[in-house]
This record gives C-alpha cells, structure tokens and sequence, in this order.
C-alpha cells in the first residue's frame, strides 16, 4: 500500500464539476492499493498517516502530527501509484489491486482515520476526479507499507 502525502492549506476534491470532499489545514492523502495489500497493511497505513509527523512545532521544527495539530485529511484513491515504471515510457498497471478488492481496503483506512478522531472527507472510488490543493511548504512524503510487513 502506497500514500503520497501532502501536507496543504486547503483541498478539495470534484466529481462531475461538483466538490465531494474539501478540507482547511492538514494533509490530502492520495492512496494507492497494490496486489497483496491486506486489512492488516490498511491498518498498519492509516496508523503512520496519524502518526506522521510534518508540521511544524513552535520551534519551526517538523515535529507534529496531524492529531497533534487537529488537521483534517482528504483521502483520494489513486491506483496509479501503484503503477510499474521501471523500464518503458508507458506505467505498466499489472501491480495495482484490482477495484474490487481495493475498495474495501480504502474504505478501511478511512474508517480507522475517523475511528482516532480525525475528520476525512475522501473523493469517489472509481470516478475520474478533479483534485485542487494549496500545498504549504510545499511539503510532500511518500510512505509505503508492504504487504508482508
């Protein structure tokens, strides 16, 4: 399971010209699900995301995490992150879960997100989406967990 995080002053989300999901302050997490990913790399994500630490402390140090600043998340599901671009000059998708399958598993880290008490809005499984963000810093950090760890 990969999370490109991006840590933002605002971010919305739009499906057919209407905004499903927009957040102030905090992180929009694009969240990709790869073959082998299990409820226990669903889990094992979400606690990492919650326990990241990329915002700043009084000192100007990035030493809090999104609880620790009462951020809020916009999760956005993006297979293609998943995408094999090793060799080529087109990705190769064969390592990204199937829909299905991944669904449940995106549905599942959102649910242990708000289950910690942090407010998610997310996009839409499967829609083709337009995705707006302020990103401050700019500050972006890619965490994987794998599905044997």
């Amino acid at each position: 399971m990969k999370a490109l995080l991006q840590r933002v002053r605002k971010a919305s989300v739009e499906v057919d010209r209407k905004i499903v999901g927009a957040i102030d302050g905090g992180l929009l997490v694009l969240l990709g699900c790869a073959r082998g990913d299990t409820s226990a790399a669903a889990a094992k994500m979400a606690k990492r995301i919650l326990s990241y630490r990329v915002f700043e402390d009084a000192d100007g140090l990035t030493n809090l995490n999104i609880l620790q600043v009462g951020g809020s998340l916009l999760l956005v599901s993006q297979f293609t992150l998943c995408a094999d671009t090793r060799k080529g000059t087109r990705p190769s998708f064969s390592t990204a879960m199937a829909p299905e399958l991944a669904q449940p598993l995106v549905a599942e880290v959102v649910e242990h997100l708000r289950v910690a008490g942090v407010t998610v809005a997310t996009g839409v499984f499967g829609a083709k989406m337009d995705v707006a963000l302020v990103n401050t810093g700019p500050a972006t950090y890619f965490l994987e967990v794998l599905a044997s760890q």
